[in-house]
């Protein structure tokens, strides 16, 4: 039997050359952007290293200025009870809260679902340590020999508008996102405020500490302060490390090249920047 064979039009053999062009141009862009992403977060990677280390280091300065310079812990008296309260601050709304809004670009393998779970679990330990912290001045200042009156500084105000923020982040976040039933357009809406208060929360919680800190050296260093004592430099140290760490942070939540890319599984659950 004979075959028949196909007539190869110019046009024909146009549309086949153009067809494998355009295909080997796709495969390209493909590997571009693989190895694009990869890049990313290698970078990712490496910065989320520096910054882990760089929170330890503020949570271990903390530590060793109240050790050394504020007499440690304890539930004796006013002025040790006072110490426990910057460093839960400092573990709860800086070193904890910074990791939270990392978690998703962090963490990026697992399901979404799983994310925010963690996210609000992260949240939860916050509270918990901001209670305590906030229990820890308020009680120094009632069994101080003469008492010393409450929120009068602006460290003090700033620190209520930041936990208000907070409690109400993350009520609104588990109702928006983790509660079942609610409307996608509703989470839709919401999302875009959520992460920029987020983020605003976490930058007013960094001043907030800041500010606490250099209260704090103020009233116990008063005129020793200008003669550069150690405890004052050691102090403005912390202050600088809270400075460059929130910054650290906001830089990596912000950059759109780190953020994690949506998947299959995902399903109709909104992605955001914080991701």
């Amino acid at each position: 039997m004979s075959r028949k064979r196909l007539k190869t039009t110019p046009e024909l053999e146009n549309n086949r050359i153009e067809e494998a062009v355009t295909l080997n141009n796709m495969t390209e862009q493909n590997r571009n952007t693989q190895s694009q992403n990869f890049s990313h977060v290698g970078a990712y990677s490496s910065l989320y290293t520096i910054c882990q280390i760089v929170g330890l280091l503020l949570i271990f300065s903390v530590f060793y200025w109240i050790i050394n310079f504020r007499g440690g812990f304890g539930f004796t008296e006013p002025k040790i009870i006072f110490n426990w309260h910057p460093l839960f601050m400092t573990i709860g709304f800086i070193y904890l809260f910074a990791n939270s809004i990392l978690h998703y670009r962090t963490f990026r393998s697992l399901k979404k679902r799983d994310l925010k779970n963690h996210h609000a679990i992260i949240h939860g330990f916050i509270i918990v340590l901001v209670l305590l912290a906030g229990w820890a001045s308020f009680a120094s200042h009632m069994y101080s020999n003469p008492p010393i009156p409450d929120l009068y500084s602006l460290h003090s105000w700033l620190g209520v508008v930041t936990i208000s923020m907070f409690l109400s982040q993350f009520v609104s976040g588990f109702v928006s996102f983790l509660f079942p039933g609610i409307a996608a357009q509703y989470k839709e809406a919401v999302m875009p405020y959520h992460i920029f208060f987020g983020i605003f929360n976490f930058v007013l919680a960094i001043a907030t500490s800041v500010l606490g800190f250099s209260e704090k050296l103020f009233f116990v260093l008063e005129d020793k302060y200008k003669t550069y004592p150690k405890e004052g430099l050691f102090g403005n140290f912390i202050g600088l490390l809270c400075i460059f760490y929130g910054g650290l942070v906001v830089f990596m939540v912000t950059k759109p090249e780190f953020k994690r890319q949506p998947k299959p599984e995902d399903g109709v659950l909104l992605t955001g920047a914080l991701e």
